[in-house]
């Protein structure tokens, strides 16, 4: 019965550890920028899609962050987006975290927008501003909208 018991329950966690998406889309960060001590990177990724007959993208923005001060801190961010030829920057999302001291935020979701494919680059922008501190400057990231 132990051994059985065992089993099972290895098997259990090889399916959980098994991806729910076997198409997930890495996620790329950009340059870092700071508030207070906080550095802060914006991520992305682009997940291929389809929609009946149209190809499609998920962009999705994230953000990262590393507190290298001795005290905890909460941060805010946005994130933006737009089609680098001609497009004009549109907010994905924005949000609040904790950052430990000492400690990483490892890449969390801020947003996304679905996108048709096309031969087009498109880039996310991310700053944030840690408690009583400044706006950092902009984090860029970028990917081709298609991308295989």
């Amino acid at each position: 019965m132990r051994r059985i018991g065992t089993i099972l329950g290895a098997a259990a966690l090889t399916v959980l550890a098994v991806p729910t998406n076997a198409h997930a889309a890495a996620v790329a960060c950009g340059g870092g920028v700071s508030t207070g001590r906080v550095a802060v990177n914006g991520c992305i990724s682009a997940q291929r899609g389809k929609e009946g007959r149209i190809h499609t993208r998920e962009i999705t923005a994230y953000i990262k962050a590393r507190n290298t001060g001795p005290r905890a801190v909460n941060v805010s961010y946005e994130a933006f987006f737009r089609v680098v030829d001609g497009g004009h920057w549109v907010k994905l999302g924005s949000g609040r975290t904790h950052v430990p001291a000492g400690g990483t935020v490892e890449p969390t979701e801020v947003g996304s927008s679905t996108r048709v494919c096309g031969p087009v680059k498109v880039e996310i922008r991310v700053h944030a501003r840690a408690d009583g501190a400044a706006w950092s400057g902009w984090s860029t990231a970028g990917t081709a909208q298609c991308q295989t």
